[in-house]
């Protein structure tokens, strides 16, 4: 399951000046503590962000949150086995549950619907929410990756792969390798390096989890033609799930697909660093009754 790999960004965000996120928050969802910001105000905006990554990391840095929370109410979490919020290792605690999470979160805050923007593991969180709580959702917005669409024994098989890989001696191994340009695989040295950096940024024992539980996310396509959300999916020309994205376009009438010449998933071309990525969530925003 290729579109998996898509799910990370090993480039650090660049050294110097970076905006700082508002005061940490937490709730409860059901035993499981998750920290969550708040900016800004007008209707609301929840940010969901990808895997190994957090709020700092794909809102704050490259700028979105700052520059949404200008007109939107902006919520953005941790999502749980991520960043400041807690992290089961339990399988069970992951997959449907994260979505739960954003639907107790709305509750918590006292706010009936909100416009859902995730981005790569944090677009098929939305697709599930979608599929299943769209009375909640203003507007749905997938960037760089979309729902899970199938779970097929092959993607179990590669679901627990990528677990396994998480509890060997190199944890990463397997994401570092796919994620490297063909034909340029990293030296050993360099993977091994890259390897700790992603260890001691993360709990590889829930990550391990989230791959094991993940399958509960998967939607039908009958669910995804049902939706009558308005929806946006924002990719790049040089992302490996743009196809996948093509295709829940053709069973959804309801998204609206956007693809950006020359971007990728994330690093410096990375499409939430192009400079059309905000015009186009903005303009869909602002048009969404």
């Amino acid at each position: 399951m290729r579109a998996v790999v898509s799910l990370v960004l090993l480039t650090t965000v660049a050294v110097g000046f970076q905006p700082t996120a508002p005061a940490d928050r937490f709730f409860d969802s059901q035993g499981v503590r998750i920290r969550y910001v708040e900016r800004g105000q007008g209707p609301p905006v929840v940010l969901i962000h990808g895997y190994t990554g957090d709020v700092e990391r794909h809102w704050v840095a490259p700028g979105v949150l700052a520059d949404l929370s200008k007109e939107y109410r902006v919520v953005a979490l941790d999502c749980r086995g991520h960043g400041k919020s807690d992290k089961p290792v339990d399988p069970n605690a992951y997959g449907a549950a994260m979505a739960a999470d954003i639907v107790r979160l709305l509750d918590h805050l006292a706010i009936r619907r909100a416009h859902l923007v995730g981005y790569s593991m944090g677009a098929m969180i939305v697709g599930h929410l979608l599929a299943t709580h769209a009375d909640r959702v203003l507007s749905a917005t997938f960037v760089a990756s979309h729902p899970v669409r199938t779970w097929t024994p092959a993607d179990e098989e590669d679901a627990e792969a990528w677990a396994r890989d998480l509890e060997s001696d190199t944890p990463f191994r397997k994401l570092i390798l796919e994620v490297s340009p063909p034909g340029a695989p990293p030296r050993e040295e360099d993977i091994n390096k890259l390897s700790q950096r992603l260890v001691a940024a993360n709990d590889v024992r829930a990550l391990a989890a989230y791959h094991r539980g993940r399958s509960t996310l998967a939607v039908t396509d009958a669910q995804l033609a049902a939706v009558r959300v308005p929806a946006l999916g924002i990719i790049g020309t040089e992302d490996p799930s743009v196809q996948g994205m093509r295709d829940v376009k053709a069973v959804m009438p309801a998204l609206t697909l956007v693809v950006v010449g020359g971007a990728t998933h994330g690093g410096e071309r990375g499409i939430m660093r192009q400079p059309a990525f905000l015009e186009l969530l903005r303009r869909f925003l602002a048009g969404v009754r």
